[in-house]
Formats: C-alpha cells, structure tokens, sequence
C-alpha cells in the first residue's frame, strides 16, 4: 500500500453576506473586517506546515483569504472547488429561503436537490471530491508521499468532501460544520481516508506537518505497508 498526500481543505473568511444572514452563491462577494482578521489568524497557524502546492476555488472570497493568509503561495485556480451553484436562491436572506419549500429537502434529503435554474447538490459533492482525488493523487506523484497541500473552498463544499472521506450518505452532511477560516485535514490511501481534523479554527497544526527527512527514510517501509491500517486501541496520536 502505497502512503500518500495530506490535504488541509481551509474555508474563506467571513463574508459580508455571512454577516448579514444571506446566501452568496457564487456571487462575488468579499471578506469583511472579521473574514480579514480570520485569513491572517489562520495563516499565522499554517506557518508551520510546508505546503507543496495551494489550490483555491475561483471566487473572490476564497482568492483574497489566500492572499492574506499565505502571501508568498502562488495559488492554483481549480473551478471543481467553486460554491455550490444555487441559482435562483443566490443573493437572498436565509430567512427568506427557510420559507421556502426546498428548504425542509435541503436539510433532510440533499441528495435530491436541484436548486431552480442551479446545480444539484450531488453534482457539487461529486465535481468536489473528484477534483481534490485528482489533485492529491498528483501532488504525491509530484511531491511524494509525506507532502501536505491545501485547498480552499467553501463551506457546502468541503462539508461534501468530509462526508465522502467518512463513507456516509450526503444526506447527513449537513451535521458537519466547516466555519469561515476552520482548517480540515483529510489523508487519502489506498484503502479508506483518514479525517485528521475537522472544523479545526484554534488548534496548533505543527503536528500536520512532515516528519524529517531523516525518518522519512527510516520509517518508509513500515508506513507503505501499513498506511490504510487503522491503529487497533487508537494509536499514539499525530506522529505519521
């Protein structure tokens, strides 16, 4: 079994809209004082973790988290990462939507929504889950199996890609939470995903990054052999 990338997926900061209880969609809408505050907080915390690439949705939001968050990153536009399409429902209240008949099917049943004149919610969860396989598949080809990258995305999005990771339905994704700024961290391998951390907005992510190069090579063997195996009792914590 061959050991693989680590993914840290990081939603944008706070919008404008999140502030004031209406649904962006892919408008473009941008980060407020607080999203601002949130990008350079959490950039301080990624300071730690050598990132082998960055990739980001193509929206503002997302583009200027980055900007403030990782300045020196050269991020990588991947549209299969962009806000859920929510046609007709973009730009109003959430008050206003939860009137909606949709609304109920939204919360309870997502996989069957086709949100008027947008994307099916299960379109989004598949584009999204295809595009960071396919970008975590080739950044360990490229990079090699101790290499972390990140992704940054929206809150629907990455609520989808954690779901997948974890094996369950998308109708129960909405009980995942991915607040403006949170870090998740999910490795990939060739048996099963592994979620490291979920909605992570204060924690220290030093642990996410790779080991020496020293015990890279002293522990290669044993981690490829092993690397889809769950620790029996629960293991020793973040060493990789």
């Amino acid at each position: 079994m061959v050991p693989v990338a680590t993914l840290l997926l990081l939603r944008h900061g706070r919008t404008t809209a999140n502030a004031d209880g209406g649904l962006a969609g892919r408008q473009p809408v941008e980060l407020d004082e607080t999203g601002r505050a949130q990008a350079a907080a959490v950039g301080e915390r990624l300071r730690s973790v050598p990132l082998a690439a960055v990739v980001t949705s193509p929206l503002i939001r997302c583009r200027q988290t980055l900007e403030l968050a990782l300045p020196d990153a050269d991020p990588l536009v991947e549209e299969g990462l962009i806000e859920c399409g929510y046609g007709a429902w973009e730009g109003q209240p959430l008050k206003k939507l939860a009137k909606e008949s949709l609304w109920p099917v939204v919360q309870q049943h997502p996989s069957a929504v086709v949100f008027p004149q947008g994307e099916a919610m299960a379109a989004m969860a598949a584009r999204a889950v295809a595009a960071v396989r396919a970008w975590d598949a080739r950044i360990t080809s490229e990079h090699g199996p101790e290499a972390v990258w990140l992704a940054c995305s929206h809150g629907d999005v990455i609520k989808a890609i954690v779901a997948d990771a974890l094996g369950v339905h998308l109708d129960l994704f909405q009980r995942i939470v991915a607040d403006p700024a949170s870090v998740t961290a999910i490795r990939y391998t060739t048996l099963r995903p592994f979620l490291l951390r979920l909605n992570d907005t204060g924690g220290d992510l030093a642990a996410l990054a790779p080991p020496p190069r020293k015990r890279r090579r002293a522990t290669r063997a044993a981690t490829s052999a092993a690397d889809s195996d769950a620790p029996v009792g629960g293991g020793a914590g973040a060493g990789r």
